[in-house]
């Protein structure tokens, strides 16, 4: 990331990064932190949560994330008047995802402010998990079949964690 400017920066491809986007990417990593409801070691169906029940296990999140893994962060925004209809599939998609043998967390959010707008952070063991992801059946009919139609714009990042 370059900083000639501390009000505008940009990540190693050039593409601006800007404040906004650190603070929703802290913002949303405070908000996994604080999920309850899993235990170390356990499925990702026990992972699926509300968010807001408070308690859990306070290291939880460090299970998760212990041996590292891929993540990606991609931002969505529906076109005119399809915000409910992609929601609608990422509701079907959600489960599904969270159950993929190589992820680790999968969250999808959607805007407060702006409905149109999805947030997804997904964390795979591996480049191997992702791709096994993306070839699945119901990525290709719910994702690529379904959803993509309904985008006015489509980014994703990916990250190795530290």
């Amino acid at each position: 990331m370059t900083n000639d400017n501390p009000t505008e920066c940009t990540h190693r491809h050039g593409l601006p990064f800007t404040r906004r986007m650190a603070l929703s990417g802290v913002g949303a990593m405070v908000a996994v932190t604080e999920l309850i409801g899993f235990a170390p070691g356990a499925g990702a169906q026990t992972r699926q949560s509300d968010g807001m029940s408070g308690g859990g296990n306070p290291n939880a999140m460090n299970d998760i994330v212990r041996g590292g893994g891929l993540l990606v962060v991609a931002e969505w925004l529906a076109k005119d008047g399809q915000a409910d209809a992609v929601a609608g599939i990422l509701h079907r998609y959600l489960p599904l995802a969270q159950n993929d043998p190589g992820v680790k967390l999968f969250l999808i959010a959607r805007g407060k402010e702006n409905p149109a707008q999805f947030l997804f952070y997904e964390l795979f063991t591996d480049d191997a998990a992702l791709a096994a992801h993306q070839a699945s059946a119901y990525f290709k009919t719910l994702i690529a079949g379904q959803a993509l139609a309904l985008l006015s714009k489509r980014e994703r990042t990916q990250y190795a964690l530290l």
